[in-house]
């Protein structure tokens, strides 16, 4: 009896003792809340502000529109707001970081967006660092750095696949006009790829019931196709048509900017963070910031995620290359040819890493993606006026795509789990989650 009075008061003061825990932690997180809310809003403010010195920094903003109108009229300084962002890093590296995963990651998260606005802010005020420091310093992470040989190997390997007379950039661009959708049937195509994207989406991922977005067709841009999140889960996408559309880039474009990429992407940190959590500082988008290599990594990555190689093989096949009046029984043969292309993708890097340095100008740049990208000279033109204006930006496609896929399947989400892959990507684009996180 005695023993059973004593397991008994053993129960009640461990239960007594979890309560008083449970108490503590609530009270301490409320605190920390509390404390990172007042800061959020600050930062968000501070984020507009400097989009009014920098027109391309806020890429988005679905934020209460007084507070917009109040930084409008502050116009606040770039000295100011340097000053401002870093008392704000300051104080929030002087609160501990709490225990729960998704409040430490919203923790760093703000620490180091800050610390890119600041970096941002010095740059508009005329500083300039070198490529590896910059996209570091911004985007949270360095690219790898390749030598000359890399890209000629992979060139190497083209040689024979792309028949014909005249150097391989040359029989490359002969060959491909087969694979050009034409202008009359562009929208045609790239709304069948959008609808089998969003079907194939949402059969994994839930999505806000008024999720929605337009697309436009727009000319004389530096970048190929562009998503302007609204808010309230809807994106305007636009499509630059200066250039020949080719085959490929309806699925590309369809799942990048749309499903399950930026248009997903954007929706979800709407809902789960924004409004499920109060979490203001996601009301704000800031282009240059540890943010967008995870947008683009993951906006990159969705096309394996929605597609696996032979399923949108398949579908090209079958629905796309028909629709664009193009001969599917060449579908094989041309994405032969786009996988081998697809590893020159870091030649755009060490062209922009030498254009950033100083090492080379103009010329040379679209002259290195006319050898190494494999470019022609108007697309290669195009390219060197993306880096002219976005400089470092460039690492977020190929480089972010390499870290979420590496993240991805670190995790056990491999092909052969479609399931577990598009549950550890969802988890990802809802999460305010690092580049430095995904190492």
């Amino acid at each position: 009896m005695v023993s059973f009075i004593r397991r008994a008061q053993f129960c009640i003061k461990e239960k007594v003792k979890a309560l008083l825990a449970g108490w503590l932690l609530l009270v301490v997180s409320f605190a920390y809340g509390e404390d990172v809310n007042a800061i959020a809003e600050r930062y968000v403010k501070l984020v507009l502000a400097m989009g009014e010195h920098d027109p391309d920094y806020v890429d988005a903003y679905y934020g209460p529109p007084e507070w917009k109108t109040q930084v409008a009229a502050e116009k606040k300084s770039l000295d100011a707001i340097a000053t401002a962002a870093k008392q704000l890093r300051e104080a929030l590296e002087k609160i501990p970081a709490p225990p729960e995963e998704i409040s430490r990651l919203r923790h760093e998260y703000l620490t180091r967006q800050l610390s890119a606005l600041e970096t941002r802010d010095r740059f508009v005020k005329g500083e300039r660092l070198k490529f590896d420091q910059e996209s570091r310093a911004l985007y949270d992470a360095v690219a790898p750095t390749y030598p000359e040989s890399h890209f000629q190997e992979i060139l190497n390997k083209l040689e024979p696949k792309i028949p014909g007379k005249g150097t391989l950039l040359e029989r490359y661009e002969n060959w491909r006009k087969a694979f050009v959708i034409p202008n009359d049937k562009l929208d045609a195509v790239l709304q069948l790829a959008i609808k089998e994207c969003r079907a194939r989406t949402l059969a994994h991922i839930k999505l806000p019931p008024n999720e929605s977005f337009t697309v436009e067709y727009v000319t004389n841009k530096p970048w190929g196709g562009y998503n302007w999140y609204q808010g309230n889960y809807r994106s305007i996408i636009q499509v630059n048509t200066d250039l020949p559309t080719y085959i490929d880039r309806a699925i590309d474009l369809a799942a990048h900017e749309g499903y399950p990429g930026h248009h997903v992407y954007n929706a979800l940190l709407e809902k789960n963070l924004m409004r499920d959590r109060g979490w203001v500082e996601f009301s704000v988008y800031p282009l240059y910031s540890p943010q967008s290599l995870v947008a683009e990594g993951t906006a990159n990555f969705g096309r394996e995620v929605v597609f696996t190689k032979p399923e949108r093989l398949d579908f090209e096949k079958k629905v796309l290359f028909p629709a664009a009046g193009i001969d599917p029984a060449r579908a094989e043969e041309y994405y032969a040819v786009q996988d081998l292309l697809k590893e020159l993708a870091y030649a755009v890097n060490e062209a922009a890493r030498r254009y950033v340095n100083c090492e080379i100008d103009v010329r040379a740049t679209a002259a290195w993606l006319e050898k190494y990208a494999l470019m022609e000279p108007a697309r290669a033109q195009q390219r060197v006026r993306f880096i002219d204006k976005y400089r470092s930006y460039v690492i977020n496609y190929n480089l972010g795509e390499d870290m979420v896929r590496r993240y991805i399947e670190k995790r056990g989400s491999t092909l052969d789990q479609p399931e577990k892959r598009w549950r550890e990507f969802e988890q990802l684009l809802a999460s305010p989650r690092l580049p430095s996180e995904l190492q």
